[in-house]
């Protein structure tokens, strides 16, 4: 099996990683800090680490669009760069594979973990932000513009300011950071999503609960919509995955004329690095581990 290059570029950190075996494991691995040249650090530490890589897959924050990276606004420089010609020129003739990183966690899923097998599925993952893959046909669906799944975009109320006015308004109400912020401003001092996740008193519990309300009735409306055999949930958030999919299960029952399976992600940890790589052996043309 030929060896093959992931990297995952992240909000606050990259990881670069090898795998010479066509399943979830890293031969090898190094994490760096995002700032200052961040590209040039990747690329040198990707040379280091392995210098003829048989084929490249690439996870990245935000989506790619006409050549560019769009919607990252949280990494300096990164919204707008010409990453595909870039990769081109570092890499040549090596096949390379790029997706936003959900879209790579899912693809994870889909090569070895919970979404092996299946034909049509949603992936959702709840992390310091929040967004969704959706699988149809056993591969997932881009979309026109590359922002398929994007649902911290999705309005809560017809007046409600969205993308053009600068805001994500789901991913305000749902995701990890929406979660420390509010919870730390009732509380009065800095708690993280999970904290919140632990706590069972009034009111955090109340912040808590209004959230993954939201959530649920967002899954059950993209079951109603999709159609899934099965329904894949990760994300750092789901360390407290006792407190999240029973609210899911409960909602998509109710609302899924055909409620599919729900249940957690097998990757939580290195997922987009993971799906750069899986998402390397497509580019290379590897065949897909036997059942």
């Amino acid at each position: 099996m030929s060896r093959v290059l992931g990297i995952d570029f992240g909000g606050t950190k990259v990881a670069v990683g090898v795998s010479d075996s066509d399943g979830p494991t890293l031969s090898e691995r190094i994490l760096l800090e995002t700032g200052g040249h961040t590209l040039p650090r990747t690329l040198a530490a990707a040379r280091e680490i392995l210098g003829s890589p048989a084929a490249v897959g690439v996870s990245t924050c935000g989506v790619i669009r006409d050549g560019r990276v769009r919607l990252a606004p949280n990494l300096p420089g990164w919204d707008g760069l010409e990453l595909p010609r870039l990769l081109r020129e570092e890499f040549g003739a090596v096949p390379v594979l790029i997706d936003n990183d959900v879209n790579a966690a899912a693809a994870a899923e889909l090569r070895w973990g919970a979404l092996r097998g299946v034909s049509t599925g949603l992936y959702v993952n709840l992390g310091t932000g929040l967004a969704a893959a959706l699988v149809v046909g056993g591969r997932v669906v881009p979309g026109a513009h590359g922002a398929a799944g994007e649902i911290g975009y999705l309005l809560g109320s017809p007046d409600e300011p969205g993308f053009a006015e600068g805001r994500a308004p789901l991913e305000e109400r749902v995701s990890g950071v929406a979660l420390a912020a509010r919870g730390s401003a009732l509380l009065g001092r800095q708690v993280t999503a999970a904290d919140l996740l632990d706590l069972a008193g009034s009111p955090a519990r109340d912040v808590v609960d209004e959230a993954l309300d939201v959530l649920a009735m967002t899954v059950a409306n993209l079951c109603v919509i999709l159609d899934p055999e099965r329904v894949v949930v990760g994300g750092g958030m789901m360390g407290r995955a006792e407190r999240i999919l029973p609210r899911l299960s409960a909602a998509v029952a109710r609302a899924a004329p055909f409620p599919p399976e729900i249940g957690p992600a097998r990757f939580v940890h290195d997922a987009p690095l993971l799906g750069a790589l899986a998402l390397a052996y497509t580019a290379s043309g590897a065949r897909t581990a036997p059942e």
